[in-house]
């Protein structure tokens, strides 16, 4: 066991850089060797609290305040001691953690992501954590959710696969079941904004859908029983889920969080919509999430604005 790392030589010889690459950390370039984007330390949603300073090989959380060199970069991603976290990279120094050819961190986003030439095999729908969020087992093998026991970047996660416009499977995202960071996972490079996550199902026939933040939001509002329901998987509408939802619906429902977030969301995507389709808000309760709400309140509540469409 290694009983003495040098701390000065570790900070100066391991960059930032590949290791915001090994947790997939998704930042855009802000300047010169300067990235910001969401925190991967405690999984805030604020798009620009998390900054990176390649050139210093320092980062910064204005949210959650965590901060520092590689070291505590590894350490807080690894929950573990600096000095754990420094054995790791001392160990790491005698194998390069990438080809050593580039500094820079790939942060732009892809135009449309291409078809995955592989699904993922042992996927569990019937995991404890799923029962425990309430979803029931064959809502999430409808969806093809569940518990990976394989090997790779998801291994231990709830997988959620996520399907172009065409029903293609574009991507996975791993939930995290045991508190680890970043609590949702997607692929590196992979548009969030490019895609509205289970709209090849929802626009089958159905020319109203229900739109909701996050995965198990739909799960559960599906659940619920309504009979087309999508995630943008966040509280904003961006061009290109704005344009597919007009391609398909005439009616849109809006059924964001309850949190600030939400309320603004709501706010922000109706304006963005309502000269074009018709747009109604399912209104929850201060800080509550359309998952969080047991099946027959959210039956109750569609129902209330399904009738008030009639």
């Amino acid at each position: 066991m290694q009983s003495w790392v040098d701390f000065a030589a570790i900070k100066q010889s391991v960059p930032l850089a590949p290791l915001l690459r090994r947790y997939q950390v998704e930042l855009r370039r802000s300047g010169p060797d300067q990235y910001r984007g969401c925190c991967p330390i405690h999984g805030g949603e604020s798009r620009d609290a998390f900054h990176a300073n390649l050139s210093k090989n320092i980062f910064h959380c204005f949210a959650c305040g965590a901060g520092g060199t590689v070291l505590d970069f590894i350490a807080a991603m690894d929950r573990c001691s600096v000095r754990e976290a420094a054995v790791k990279l001392a160990c790491a120094m005698a194998e390069p953690i990438v080809p050593a050819c580039s500094k820079q961190l790939v942060t732009e986003k892809r135009k449309s992501a291409a078809p995955l030439g592989f699904t993922l095999r042992g996927v569990d729908p019937a995991h404890p954590y799923l029962a425990g969020r309430g979803i029931q087992t064959l809502t999430a093998a409808h969806f093809g959710v569940g518990f990976y026991r394989g090997s790779g970047v998801f291994a231990g996660r709830v997988v959620i696969p996520i399907h172009n416009e065409g029903g293609e499977l574009v991507a996975y995202c791993g939930r995290a079941v045991d508190g680890s960071r970043p609590r949702y996972r997607f692929p590196f490079g992979f548009a969030k904004s490019e895609f509205v996550f289970n709209l090849h199902r929802a626009a089958a026939g159905q020319q109203t859908v229900v739109v909701v933040e996050g995965f198990f939001d739909c799960l559960k509002v599906h659940q619920a029983g309504a009979p087309a329901v999508v995630a943008l998987m966040g509280a904003r509408l961006y061009e290109a889920q704005k344009s597919a939802l007009l391609r398909h619906f005439r009616t849109i429902i809006l059924m964001l969080d309850g949190d600030v977030a939400g309320r603004r969301g709501t706010a922000a995507i109706t304006a963005q919509l309502r000269p074009y389709v018709n747009v109604h808000v399912v209104q929850l309760p201060d800080g509550a999430q359309p998952d969080q709400l047991t099946t027959d309140t959210a039956r109750d509540m569609l129902q209330a604005t399904l009738c008030n469409l009639s």
